[in-house]
């Protein structure tokens, strides 16, 4: 039987969308890419906003609609939070939280056999251990993405990740090694480290990122280590300084702020202030030579005025991030913001929001210039059809050139102009 798996969400649910496809797999199932043919759909749902809710469920009856003889299964981040929501999508014949993915294929046999719909929604628990099949390869890409954390303590009061993914739980190293080495045997050199509070990864062991770190770059056939979302808080200047003798790791890291101002950030109980964020990143580009700093800015929190959005918009434009991510903060039922006085009108974000972006597209077209004449190395991604080959640098500076290279590979290419989206250069 043929399933069709639609990934909602964040890296870390592409991670775990790639090990229920390794499983089936293993299992006697086939994998599609095309829906027409799918005896099988899996939605692999996320619930950091309630529009992340409404895809899943627009999601979830757009394949039974449309394939009403195909078994659908619901899984997940929404589930997992909301129990109660995903037993009434009554579309979804097999509904599993994501503490529950191991049981995909047991519930995919049972649910042929009986016919009856299937719930398995157990809720995290404190002192867990991390779970998880592990992943051999990570269909059809350059870089291979491995969960090394999962689970937040942090309780920011907009966010409901705590009780989506439980408590912070780190994957063992040599675990981490074993799977690395799987990935590398497969053709994979770029390693991409992800989990939902990563920089906590190692909390309550003697273990830190940093151990995660090197334990990857010990594999020989890896030749770029990158980090995915960074929490500030765990991230100490002891830390820094051992990781900048990593050779192998790139000179990228997407640090989430959220708010530029001092009183936002408390009222979003976020655990530092812009002094403290500044100082982690002038650390950072003077630790990593060519560095490149991108974060997470919401606008529109409970409370904010026009002047505590300007406060922001300048701190953005002082740190000078590469690049931002935007969005207007969204009310989230379970949170205590979505409880607090002050909501702010969605015409009001969305105009801060198209305001912060102005800014953040001439820090990043600024940048961009500021490539040109140098020669970048560049992990080919893959061809446009201009013609163009295209891929990234170590510090995730998109190039474009005109010329063969193999995918997968690296090439030298010096940067002859650019634009507000990307490099454009020719192979040396």
């Amino acid at each position: 039987m043929k399933i069709f798996f639609h990934t909602l969400g964040c890296k870390v649910n592409q991670y775990e969308t790639q090990e229920m496809r390794e499983i089936s797999l293993k299992n006697g199932y086939t994998v599609t890419e095309n829906e027409d043919e799918a005896d099988i759909f899996v939605i692999n749902s996320c619930t950091v906003t309630g529009e992340s809710d409404r895809k899943t469920r627009q999601s979830v009856r757009h394949f039974k609609s449309a394939h009403p003889n195909a078994v659908t299964v619901l899984t997940g981040c929404m589930p997992q939070s909301f129990p109660e929501m995903a037993e009434k999508l009554i579309e979804a014949d097999i509904v599993l939280g994501n503490r529950n993915n191991s049981l995909l294929i047991p519930s995919l046999n049972e649910f042929f056999i009986s016919h009856s719909r299937i719930l398995h929604l157990s809720q995290h628990e404190s002192g867990e251990d991390f779970s998880g099949f592990g992943i051999s390869n990570f269909e059809e890409r350059t870089r291979a993405i491995v969960k090394i954390e999962d689970g937040c303590d942090r309780f920011c009061s907009y966010c409901i990740i705590p009780k989506a993914r439980g408590r912070v739980r780190s994957k063992d190293i040599e675990s981490i090694k074993k799977e690395v080495s799987f990935l590398t045997e497969n053709g994979y050199s770029e390693i991409v480290l992800v989990g939902i509070n990563l920089s906590a990864y190692g909390k309550g062991s003697p273990l830190t990122l940093a151990d995660a770190i090197f334990a990857v770059a010990e594999n020989e056939k890896v030749s770029r280590i990158r980090l995915g979302s960074l929490e500030p808080d765990h991230l100490t200047d002891e830390l820094l300084e051992k990781i900048s003798k990593c050779e192998k790791l790139c000179p990228q890291f997407h640090i989430s702020l959220q708010s530029g101002c001092d009183k936002i950030l408390k009222k979003m109980n976020r655990h530092y202030t812009t002094a403290e964020y500044e100082h982690l990143c002038n650390t950072l580009r003077e630790k990593f030579e060519g560095a490149t700093l991108t974060t997470d800015i919401m606008v529109g929190f409970p409370g904010e005025t026009d002047e505590d959005f300007e406060e922001t918009r300048k701190f953005a434009e002082k740190i000078g991030f590469e690049k931002i991510h935007i969005f207007p903060y969204s009310r989230r039922s379970g949170t205590v913001a979505d409880k607090m006085d002050g909501q702010i009108d969605k015409a009001v974000k969305a105009q801060r929001a198209a305001i912060l972006a102005e800014t953040a597209e001439k820090i990043r077209e600024k940048f961009l210039s500021e490539q040109i004449g140098k020669t970048l190395s560049v992990l080919v991604e893959g061809k446009q059809k201009d013609g163009f080959a295209f891929g990234y640098t170590a510090n995730y500076t998109p190039v474009k050139f005109n010329c063969e290279a193999k995918i997968g590979s690296v090439a030298d290419i010096k940067i002859t102009s650019s634009n507000k989206d990307f490099c454009v250069g020719e192979k040396v």
